[in-house]
């Protein structure tokens, strides 16, 4: 039985891979997240009465209180995903993403370097520090440009994905100098249950149903590559376990789409579960709005690497994968996504000092 911590685990990946841990496997999980935003113990519901999922309500940049917890936990993988991760808020306030995405990774590589050098020998060889990170740091490519692979250059082009950058390097930094063992990931565009509806496909999903405009930049031309969170999940656990120290792996779901394919597919997908009363399709409500300054146009990802060394690769398609999505979202409307949209779900959070779920 392995011990994990999952920073950010109440967020929407960090859920995901907690249930998968719980739910998949017979090991541990101590969830992390100072409950900003986007945090959300209603995500962690279908895993709150295992005995083997803890909850601690602790910020990152709490180095004290993260290298005590460490030490009473005994983790033998920390899976860092706490981060802030909008772009657009990126914009409005990149303040938030310096002091989580850059100045958090730092303090827990100070706490989780402390608690690794007091280990017994066995102990420290078994020991990973797996940081996950984005696409978005190497930039954009064009329509003809080869996917990007682990050797990529960084170029990042917004506030959130330059400060992605800033920490992908500290951790690398830290395995290299004091020669703690860390792994890093970058995924592509995650989408599925639970995610905060503020991001593109729970956006459209929701406005569709109450028939408003399904806003979309510029001319939607632009490309992402979408994977499944639970296919996410799923490869960040394989890493963790199986992956070797110092390496960078790629996560991707091989679906790149066009943001406008995208939002038509949501659509015609809600056409075939929820269709509207009219007879019409919702893509008659698609609006296109001004895009956002320094929007990337194309992201790809290459995984050969993950498939080649650790057998992994995505187990959905976008078809499958979003039909499963729509439907979670239909399921949920009048529950977990109506406390989210009230903001009813923050009034449910813990106190300081967190508590076993």
């Amino acid at each position: 039985m392995k011990r994990f911590i999952v920073t950010g685990g109440a967020g929407f990946i960090g859920s995901a891979l907690c249930r998968y841990i719980i739910g998949e496997t017979p090991d541990q999980v101590c969830v992390i997240d100072k409950l900003s935003y986007a945090g959300n113990l209603e995500n962690l519901a279908p895993v709150a009465g295992s005995e083997r999922c803890r909850f601690e309500k602790l910020d990152i940049n709490d180095r004290t209180a993260i290298t005590a917890l460490m030490r009473e936990y005994c983790p033998d993988f920390i899976i860092h995903l706490a981060a802030e991760s909008h772009v657009d808020r990126s914009i409005d306030a990149p303040d938030d993403f310096i002091q989580s995405n850059i100045v958090g990774t730092y303090n827990l590589l100070e706490a989780a370097r402390s608690y690794w050098a007091d280990l017994p020998e066995l102990q420290r060889s078994l020991f990973r520090f797996h940081h996950v990170s984005t696409d978005e740091v190497f930039g954009d490519l064009t329509p003809d440009d080869p996917a990007f692979c682990e050797s990529n250059a960084y170029l990042p082009s917004s506030p959130y994905s330059a400060s992605k950058a800033a920490s992908d390097h500290l951790v690398r930094a830290w395995g290299r100098t004091f020669g703690l063992p860390v792994l890093v990931t970058n995924c592509s565009n995650n989408y599925g249950p639970y995610q905060f509806p503020e991001k593109l496909i729970p956006l459209v999903i929701l406005r569709a149903l109450k028939l408003e405009t399904l806003p979309v930049y510029g001319d939607g031309s632009q490309i992402r590559d979408w994977l499944y969170v639970e296919d996410h999940a799923r490869a960040l656990y394989r890493v963790a376990t199986q992956g070797l120290p110092g390496e960078t792996y790629n996560i991707g779901g091989e679906s790149e789409m066009t943001n406008l394919a995208v939002v038509r597919a949501i659509c015609a997908e809600l056409d075939k579960q929820m269709p509207r009363c009219d007879g019409k399709s919702y893509s008659e409500q698609i609006t296109f709005v001004s895009d956002r300054p320094g929007h990337d146009r194309r992201y790809a990802m290459n995984i050969e690497k993950i498939r080649r060394q650790l057998a992994w690769q995505p187990q959905e398609s976008f078809a499958s994968g979003m039909a499963k999505t729509v439907a979670w979202y239909l399921r949920e409307r009048n529950l977990w996504c109506k406390n989210v949209l009230s903001g009813e779900y923050k009034m449910s959070r813990l106190g300081s000092g967190g508590k076993e779920l």
